[in-house]
């Protein structure tokens, strides 16, 4: 399943986009084989790139996904990793993190979530997570963001000298799954608590009828109030929206 075709020509226009279906494939993981996204149907799913074991900005991050894992499980989330390195080289990384490695003062951490091996680079090529122009075949820091049905429903692209901003990721994870759960959208800025934009009128009527009930002129931009237990009543079981404090001390 991962002999994927590729044309270098098309290389932008042929990377999965946001509403698209997400690429199909089979492969080997430090946790065994999946099929993806068979495999994770009902779940969300953020898969991501990154460019090499091994690497200091990459190893910063996987123990950043560790610590935040029970976080996005609690909002229904898997994650995902790959790079085009083997897995035995995922494998001696993740042992030398456990072995070597202290970040933000965690240490002898395990990295529970699985790593894709993709030797021959096909499925980066298929998901559009290698850019020639940025000057060599390693995968750039690539997020997808993909909905229990299979559908990509954020990307996002990082350099490769800049490490993600997680917490970020899961601001955007939420935000998604507020706006499907209440059929909303979320201003810029927006964090659980804040107010949420309700959906703008259709018709002429119904845009005299908000103004006659709203705060004037404003119809096309109104807000409702939405707490963080509302949305968390819908969306998970356990209270992780508000835990965003930089993270001191590692989770078991």
């Amino acid at each position: 399943m991962n002999d994927f075709l590729y044309d270098n020509e098309c290389e932008q226009k042929c990377m999965p986009t946001i509403g698209e279906a997400a690429p199909e494939f089979g492969a080997n993981t430090t946790n065994g084989y999946v099929h993806f996204p068979h495999d994770y149907r009902g779940k969300w799913v953020i898969f991501f790139s990154h460019p090499g074991d091994f690497t200091p900005v990459c190893t910063t991050e996987f123990m950043t996904f560790q610590v935040m894992h029970d976080e996005f499980a609690a909002l229904n989330t898997e994650l995902l990793g790959l790079s085009v390195d083997s897995n035995p080289s995922h494998i001696a990384w993740i042992q030398a993190i456990k072995r070597d490695i202290v970040f933000q003062g965690w240490k002898d951490m395990d990295i529970e979530f699985p790593i894709v091996a993709d030797n021959a680079g096909a499925i980066a090529r298929e998901y559009g997570m290698i850019h020639d122009a940025s000057g060599n075949t390693d995968t750039v820091r690539a997020v997808f963001i993909i909905d229990p049905r299979g559908i990509i429903r954020a990307i996002m692209y990082y350099p490769k000298a800049v490490g993600r901003n997680i917490t970020e990721i899961k601001r955007v994870l939420i935000a998604l799954q507020t706006s499907d759960a209440f059929r909303v959208a979320t201003p810029a800025e927006w964090i659980p608590g804040d107010d949420v934009i309700i959906p703008a009128p259709n018709t002429a009527r119904e845009a005299h009828s908000a103004t006659k009930s709203g705060d004037g002129r404003n119809w096309f931009l109104r807000f409702k109030s939405l707490s963080p237990d509302a949305i968390l009543n819908k969306i998970t079981n356990r209270k992780y929206i508000g835990d965003d404090k930089k993270r001191k001390s590692r989770k078991k």
